[in-house]
């Protein structure tokens, strides 16, 4: 179940109850009179069946609300309740087949602000791949992968889209084209630092066969990156983040980033070209699959759209 609160102008109140009453999959309905002071209001609450969840925002009237008040969706948590059981089975379908698209906005909106956490984590990972690269080690380049941040702003792209957020997709567009080259820059600078110490020299990337699939790019790379993204978009609208960690694992934005970085700096430009290709085919693999996977959920909301609008 999902917790439901909503700050509402005392003049919308009874309209909010009245839809909420109606809906399937909500429970608990609570009414506390003028008890929200900034914006002054009365205070909604409800649990929420995952799977109505997004028929009822849309119901509610989410977005208008939020201009005059406040809605806020929460994990509930464990409840304990016979009504809440009933909600469930009346709502259709299945909690982790649900898409909550206000909560999937909000979410990906966070991952891709271009911030400085953002480029610092993105720079650390190009670097940990770097380093993976020149020492032939494949565990430091898996562990490249799971520290970079690119997901966020691929499927904030892919959401933007899909939802009409412009917004939603500059913001994704200008982390990625600013993070990725920065992350780069900085990795050519600790690169050229490692060959002035004598630590790297041009054949370092001679005997790399261990990390050689970073940069050998072919149909095996469009296939992960194609199910990397879906699964990814999986996990992001079923809310199984654990997934994510997988999805981060099989494919090699970062490491190709890096890989591209380094080569560069020494002068392998055959490898800094394939490496480089192997980073757009991935990255376009995941928007590519990624926006499938939501067009699907998309469709399916659609044909099985339930809500009863406010007037």
């Amino acid at each position: 179940m999902l917790h439901l609160r909503i700050v509402s102008p005392p003049e919308r109140t009874e309209q909010v109850l009245a839809v909420l009453r109606e809906q399937r999959g909500t429970a608990h309905l609570c009414l506390l009179p003028q008890a929200a002071l900034d914006p002054p209001g009365d205070v909604i609450e409800a649990d929420v069946a995952r799977e109505a969840a997004d028929d009822v925002l849309d119901a509610i009237a989410a977005d208008e609300l939020a201009q005059v008040g406040a809605v806020q969706l929460t994990d509930g948590g464990t409840v304990l309740s016979e009504r809440a059981e009933q909600a469930e089975r009346a709502a259709p379908g299945d909690p982790s087949d649900a898409v909550v698209w206000d909560d999937l906005i909000a979410r990906t909106g966070e991952e891709a602000r271009l911030s400085g956490t953002f480029v610092a984590f993105l720079a650390l990972a190009c670097l940990l791949a770097a380093v993976g690269v020149i020492t032939d080690s494949e565990v430091t380049v898996v562990g490249a992968m799971v520290v970079g941040p690119e997901f966020g702003p691929l499927a904030a792209v892919v959401v933007g889209i899909a939802r009409r957020r412009w917004e939603l997709v500059r913001q994704a567009l200008l982390a990625l084209g600013v993070g990725f080259p920065v992350a780069m820059v900085i990795t050519v600078g600790a690169t050229l630092v490692g060959e002035a110490l004598g630590l790297i020299s041009p054949g370092s990337l001679a005997d790399n066969d261990q990390v050689a699939f970073v940069y050998q790019v072919g149909w095996a790379s469009l296939v992960v990156s194609l199910l990397a993204g879906a699964a990814g978009m999986l996990s992001l609208t079923s809310a199984k983040s654990a997934v994510l960690v997988g999805v981060f694992i099989s494919v090699t934005t970062v490491p190709a980033a890096g890989y591209a970085a380094v080569a560069a700096t020494l002068g392998a430009w055959d490898r800094f070209l394939a490496s480089t290709a192997q980073l757009a085919v991935n990255l376009t693999g995941i928007v590519v699959a990624a926006s499938l996977v939501l067009l699907v959920r998309s469709s399916r909301r659609r044909a099985g759209d339930s809500a009863v609008p406010i007037a």
